[in-house]
């Protein structure tokens, strides 16, 4: 197949950690035989001189890049931050239309393959329409488990869905919530993300915690996540700290980076475990496994998830996990083996914390467990789904 994938959630050269999961799908899909994929991820634009971090970043990303062994374009479109939410799709779209007609002049896509259903799942099914090209949108979590709720962009979702050749769900239950939006049935399916056993496997715990410069005799609990409300480590902290007294030598390591910063070392400051919470910032994904192989556990303790890629990893590295039991979630999770499911309470994850400290875990098994579930796999099931979609529309696949 010839596949145009359409998402702004793709790594670039300044933000080489943004969407890395939806890469991971794509460059494993682009490797299937006969496979070949062009990646087109609008950027809003910004002058070099806009103030803030964040926009001076995105005023630095090029038009054009090779990432990964995938060539992507990334165009720009107007944006009014915080005020642009009803428009965002349209704007997305006509920054994208011109680039994306020319692309498909010389290519020939069979299908647009688009990463979240609002603003970049509507703007690509315009282009669809606009281009008589077969849209297939995926949703990722947010975008189905949120965005809905708000009045202005909901008939714009339900009409994505509904003019989409297909709908992809990470999991089950937002599947399910496309099916209540409208989506067919007869084109939806889940399919869940993967992990990279090249970069996710068990190391020794002890060489792990010595390259971290981790107390090798400690209990260690690690956090994986950006540090905004919605991943919960404000209920992560004084879980730790009603856990104190009975694992004197416990600590929190947090690997992050958020608008919430300030106020969680606030917070562990203010329940007495400022010695025990670490914030050790934004880490490579590389890097990431050890700190999943120096954890006796780690926690993910979000209020929505869809498909969270913290939790294959972690398994990976065969430590276990405490988690809140939202969307997704519970098929990852999907026996008392793999590691503990509770609500987002302080009160509930301090139990499980305490239950996975004490519980003996067959590390092997865990690791095993994720390896069933490679991004290989992954790619072979969006390929079929994507391959049938097309048939359906009545378009033969390109033999490249």
């Amino acid at each position: 197949m010839r596949i145009l994938t359409f998402t702004s959630l793709f790594p670039n050269a300044v933000q080489p950690w943004h969407g890395i999961f939806v890469y991971q799908r794509v460059v494993h899909l682009a490797r299937r035989p006969g496979n070949s994929v062009t990646v087109v991820a609008p950027v809003p634009y910004a002058p070099s001189w806009s103030p803030g971090s964040h926009w001076r970043e995105m005023s630095r990303i090029p038009r054009r890049e090779q990432f990964g062994g995938l060539e992507v374009f990334h165009p720009r479109y107007f944006l009014v931050p915080k005020i642009s939410m009803l428009v965002h799709g349209l704007a997305m779209y006509l920054g994208s239309e011109s680039l994306v007609r020319e692309l498909h002049a010389k290519t020939k896509f069979d299908c647009i393959d688009a990463h979240y259903v609002y603003p970049d799942g509507f703007a690509a099914a315009l282009l669809g329409r606009s281009l008589g090209i077969p849209v297939i949108v995926s949703a990722r979590g947010t975008d189905i488990s949120l965005f809905p709720t708000f009045r202005t962009i909901r008939p714009m979702i339900r009409w994505t869905l509904q003019n989409s050749a297909g709908s992809v769900g990470v999991s089950n239950a937002l599947k399910d919530l496309m099916l209540e939006l409208g989506a067919p049935a007869d084109r939806a399916a889940a399919i869940g993300n993967g992990v990279d056993i090249e970069h996710f496997q068990p190391m020794a715990r002890g060489d792990a915690r010595r390259k971290l410069g981790i107390p090798e005799d400690s209990e260690i609990a690690v956090a994986v996540g950006n540090l905004v409300p919605v991943k919960g480590h404000q209920f992560l902290i004084p879980a730790l700290a009603q856990l104190v007294a009975r694992h004197p030598k416990i600590r929190l390591y947090i690997v992050g980076e958020g608008e919430s910063r300030a106020a969680l070392e606030a917070m562990a400051r203010r329940v007495g475990v400022q010695d025990r919470v670490f914030f050790v910032g934004r880490k490579p994904n590389e890097e990431l496994k050890y700190w999943y192989s120096a954890a006796d556990v780690s926690c993910l303790a979000s209020s929505r998830e869809g498909w969270a890629n913290v939790l294959l990893e972690s398994l990976a590295c065969g430590t276990p996990v405490v988690a809140t039991r939202v969307w997704g979630t519970p098929e990852i999770i999907s026996s008392p083996e793999l590691g503990v499911l509770v609500d987002q309470t302080a009160e509930s994850i301090a139990g499980g914390l305490q239950l996975a400290m004490q519980k003996q875990w067959d590390r092997e098994y865990l690791a095993r467990y994720a390896a069933s579930r490679t991004w290989d796999v992954v790619a072979e099931e969006v390929e079929n789904f994507l391959s049938a979609r097309i048939r359906v529309e009545g378009r033969p696949v390109s033999q490249t």
